[in-house]
């Protein structure tokens, strides 16, 4: 009987948490770092065709930007302006204690600053049952008529690289979430670094959004100077899913799963064992299963 039942729990799986909501306001483009046209130009914007989710890598072998206070690898998204409202979720997961800290500069048409987000707009999200640490912020931008597309470029600082990010320990998050008492284990710190990964989601509707991008082009007014041509106009190619952190797992919260794991199986509750032993593994656990078997076995 408690085979049949541990192979059925072990075949459950978890619902996904929903994502956190960001308010604030963007800064006006002037208070950006400067960017000379030709950088921008030589870029190789990847274009994003809504609606999609994009996962990147910014690694040592992407595009660099050391330019002013812009220090290290940036991305740059091209997105189409002839779909209505625009709104992008962009998130930088952290890995192990390093996190990317991102700023973001929206370009019109013809490359001009049109919005700027410094990295204060994307805070700190604490992990949840399926989420991981990471920054997160949503841009709500609507294209002025007459574009075709504008720019997106993502890039990180001197002063943002100089901080960090407290985060929250994930077994303290898991146990907020559950119900549980919230252990007392210290929180993590994240350095942040010049390269990491990024999440993008875009989706497009005809409602204005709050930012608009370039100016209107009415019917009776000449034609705009050419669009700049950059990057290809294929979808990209799929990039790999970036691999789980190679950190062990904290002894403090390896013992802290353990144990509420026993203790859920004492109580009859396996959904919550299940739910524990999923989270724990997530988090680099290599105890948690054995002591989930053992404790249904018992």
């Amino acid at each position: 009987m408690k085979k049949n039942l541990l192979s059925l729990c072990l075949s459950l799986s978890l619902l996904a948490a929903a994502p956190a909501v960001v308010n604030a306001a963007q800064n006006d483009a002037n208070t950006a770092p400067a960017i000379s046209s030709q950088t921008l130009r030589n870029l190789s914007w990847t274009p994003l065709v809504p609606p999609v989710t994009q996962d990147v890598t910014l690694g040592t072998s992407s595009a660099q930007i050391n330019q002013g206070q812009i220090q290290g690898a940036v991305g740059a998204f091209a997105l189409p302006a002839d779909r209505g409202s625009l709104e992008i979720t962009l998130t930088s997961i952290a890995t192990g204690k390093t996190v990317y800290a991102p700023n973001v500069l929206v370009l019109d048409e013809q490359m001009r600053p049109a919005a700027f987000y410094p990295s204060s707009y994307f805070p700190y999200q604490k992990p949840g049952i399926v989420s991981s640490d990471r920054l997160e912020g949503t841009l709500k931008l609507t294209p002025a008529l007459g574009q075709k597309q504008i720019y997106l470029l993502v890039y990180t600082t001197r002063q943002d690289l100089a901080e960090t990010t407290q985060m929250v320990n994930p077994a303290k998050a898991f146990a907020a979430g559950v119900g549980n008492a919230v252990p007392d284990i210290p929180d993590p710190i994240a350095r942040h670094t010049p390269t990491g990964t990024l999440s993008l989601k875009v989706t497009a509707e005809q409602k204005t959004g709050n930012v608009m991008i370039g100016q209107f082009l009415p019917s009776s007014a000449p034609a705009a100077a050419a669009p700049v041509v950059v990057g290809s106009t294929q979808a990209p190619a799929p990039v790999a899913a970036p691999a789980k952190p190679s950190e062990p797992m904290l002894s403090d919260s390896e013992t802290y799963f353990n144990d509420a794991i026993k203790k859920a199986v004492k109580a009859g509750d396996v959904d919550k064992a299940l739910k524990l032993l999923d989270e724990a593994e997530r988090l680099g656990s290599k105890t948690a299963r054995k002591t989930f078997i053992e404790s249904v076995k018992h």
